[in-house]
């Protein structure tokens, strides 16, 4: 995939994860980020498990980098976001 599409897929899968995980986005460029690293993290779940990774700005990717963002952001809030008990 271009750069480009990189971008757009993470930009939709990010902010979708986002919206699920904690209601809210968690800005442009954290969910932009979000989204490409739960697009490596998705394709290679999804190639363990015997299906292709993102292929490119189609449903089935972002399907992909959202399965891989909303993994992501749930380890992120366990890490970063500890709340006080």
């Amino acid at each position: 995939m271009s750069i480009l599409a990189w971008l757009v897929v993470g930009l939709i899968a990010g902010f979708l994860a986002s919206k699920v995980v904690n209601k809210t986005g968690e800005g442009l460029v954290l969910d932009i980020v979000l989204g490409v690293v739960g697009a490596m993290v998705g394709g290679f779940l999804f190639n363990q498990f015997g299906h292709s990774g993102a292929t490119g700005i189609n449903i089935y990717s972002i399907f992909v980098a959202f399965i891989g963002s909303v993994i992501v952001l749930l380890v992120y809030h366990m890490v970063f976001r500890r709340r006080a008990l």
